[in-house]
């Protein structure tokens, strides 16, 4: 039974995805799709929620345990859009709770080279989901670009855009430049090499968290490892 996935690197290529489920629709009895994300047709995206969700699950007891109250605000990277949804879905109903997705803003949002789907993007099909996506004037994919692979790809997970529409969740952004010095910052000062994609998130934290109140708590998902980022890095 033949597993068709994106093979790793830095680019993301639509090709990979498009005849991946052109073959999976071909030869479904013999054939299992796989997008690792919180993406693609019914019920991929359903399906990845429920396993990553107990992040969130794990993340909710043990802040109730240390500090004995929900946290203030959730953050975590977005490019599919499994890692925030695996720590937001546990507290969704918490409506004191607020939540940060961010995104990949690439070289700039201006000049068009980033990830940021709810920056520039607009509702879409790609890839079997109907959601938000980077496309142009006549429907057709946009390139991206990110530091970070796995934040690269030009549409978001649909639960993501529903909780956007919804007013549940505020998603913002992170640049490359941004994302690279929240990596070496927490290199330096806790020793944890951070994968690229939670770095973004990390850039977003380190601008807000000097605005909040001392006693807020804001707790971030801090995923994957940055070894893996360390031979592609930039001299």
């Amino acid at each position: 039974m033949p597993c068709l996935t994106c093979p790793a690197g830095s680019t993301w290529d639509p090709r990979t995805f498009a005849e991946a489920l052109r073959e999976w629709s071909a030869s479904s009895r013999d054939t299992y799709y796989l997008l690792v994300s919180a993406l693609g047709p019914h019920p991929y995206p359903t399906i990845v929620r429920d396993f990553q969700a107990v992040i969130g699950r794990e993340a909710r007891r043990q802040i109730l345990a240390a500090e004995g109250r929900l946290p203030d605000e959730l953050v975590a990277c977005v490019g599919g859009g499994s890692n925030a949804i695996g720590l937001f879905f546990a507290f969704l109903k918490d409506r004191s709770v607020r939540m940060t997705g961010i995104e990949a803003g690439g070289l700039g949002i201006a000049g068009g080279r980033h990830a940021a789907r709810f920056q520039g993007g607009a509702p879409g099909v790609l890839h079997g989901t109907y959601t938000f996506l980077l496309q142009d004037a006549s429907g057709q994919v946009r390139p991206t670009h990110s530091v970070a692979a796995g934040l690269d790809y030009p549409a978001v997970g649909p639960e993501h855009a529903w909780l956007r529409d919804r007013g549940r969740v505020r998603y913002g952004f992170a640049t490359d430049r941004q994302a690279r010095e929240a990596f070496h910052l927490l290199c330096r000062t806790e020793g944890i090499l951070p994968a690229l994609e939670s770095a973004h998130a990390l850039a977003y934290v380190i601008e807000r968290a000097p605005k909040m109140r001392k006693k807020e708590i804001l707790l971030m998902n801090l995923s994957g490892r940055g070894d893996k980022d360390l031979e592609a890095w930039p001299a």
